[in-house]
């Protein structure tokens, strides 16, 4: 009965966001394509939504999503903006599984890998969840965290929390035996969350070692998989 409410509640608009959602920060849609690919592009993206499950509100969603999205040629090209889209609706399903606040206030962008995430959510749980969910997706390369959040009252020092951020992000970009492009981070009242993928768990060690040797730093909580892995542990220091 959940999906039947869902499915009554809440426009077929606002579920028909999983698939081909058009992207105009990338700029992906530009190019219209000769009748006889827009009869490829339709076949091949329809199946898009037997990847999410035909049960599933996504899934049901999928289909009618599927038809709009083949009015146009992506430059990145369609075999990436296929697996783009299969992306943007795995992570709308979990969003959605999880929690449904998190599916109904953020948006999701997919471009190449690159998850562009943004909305407002009323706690930085919902926030750090949200980003934990997008990075455990397959294809997954990146996640740009947008996200506000419009309940402030548990936080004690916001602008100490965005000073550990920085100071860490920068630590990892400028240390040659880390890739900090694969991963996000995000401080709450003095707790470091890691999220995305390490090549080795050398990497890994050596990223939360920047974050231990931080001032303000009281606890790092690391949602960080390593590359090939399939799934994702969280550990605490």
């Amino acid at each position: 009965m959940l999906g039947g409410q869902i499915m009554t509640s809440y426009s077929p608009a606002v579920l028909s966001r999983s698939i081909f959602k058009m992207d105009p920060i990338m700029n992906q849609f530009q190019q219209r394509p000769q009748p006889r690919r827009i009869i490829a592009i339709v076949a091949l993206t329809m199946s898009v939504a037997s990847v999410v499950g035909a049960c599933t509100p996504i899934g049901a969603a999928a289909g009618a999503a599927a038809t709009a999205g083949t009015l146009s040629v992506q430059e990145r090209g369609f075999k990436t903006g296929v697996q783009d889209a299969v992306i943007l609706a795995k992570i709308n399903q979990r969003w959605l599984e999880h929690d449904f606040n998190i599916f109904a206030k953020i948006t999701a962008k997919v471009a190449e890998g690159r998850v562009l995430l943004t909305g407002t959510v009323p706690k930085t749980d919902n926030r750090i969840d949200a980003v934990r969910i997008a990075w455990q997706v397959e294809g997954v390369g990146e996640v740009l965290n947008e996200i506000e959040v419009s309940d402030q009252s548990d936080l004690l020092d916001v602008t100490r929390d965005a000073w550990v951020t920085t100071q860490l992000r920068f630590k990892l970009t400028v240390d040659g035996k880390i890739k900090a492009i694969n991963y996000a981070i995000d401080t709450v009242n003095g707790v470091v969350y890691l999220m995305g993928i390490a090549q080795d768990s050398k990497e890994l060690e050596r990223v939360t070692g920047h974050a231990r040797n931080l001032n303000y730093v009281r606890r790092i909580i690391s949602y960080v998989r390593l590359k090939n892995e399939a799934g994702t542990k969280a550990s605490s220091t």
